[in-house]
């Protein structure tokens, strides 16, 4: 199934698949991929996502997410956020603001008006589950 065609291809990407494109021409049957063509598509998975970079190059979505899993966290659990921030506000003042951004830049913006405060930890775990 295609991408839509608003989504445009990073050139990084379509670059690789050009190369695997000549690779695969020249190959007899079912060979297994290079190694060095599964570590550029996990350097490109890091920067644009799994599926956008799959998808194009043809590769497997589940291999590619496994192989990314382990050269990102090598230690087996959740990576450390790089930059968190909490600002807070005066006692009176009953809203505030939660924003993510993943590895990936995805984003994720919640306004609060409460006087109970969020599950921050529960949010972001809830979060990094929907979008991991």
């Amino acid at each position: 199934m295609p991408l839509p065609s608003s989504t445009k291809v990073p050139e990084a990407i379509v670059q690789l698949q050009e190369q695997l494109d000549q690779w695969r021409s020249t190959q007899k049957g079912r060979i297994k991929l290079p190694e060095s063509f599964w570590q550029a598509a996990v350097n490109l998975a890091k920067q644009y996502g799994v599926f956008r970079t799959a998808h194009p190059l043809r590769l497997d979505y589940m291999r590619l997410k496994k192989r990314l899993g382990t050269s990102a966290d090598p230690g087996g659990g959740l990576s450390r956020a790089a930059f968190v921030e909490l600002r807070s506000r005066p006692a009176e003042v009953q809203e505030c603001v939660i924003e993510f951004t993943s590895a990936g830049r995805a984003t994720l913006r919640i306004q609060w008006k409460s006087t109970v405060p969020p599950d921050w930890a529960g949010l972001l775990r809830a979060w990094r589950e929907v979008e991991g």
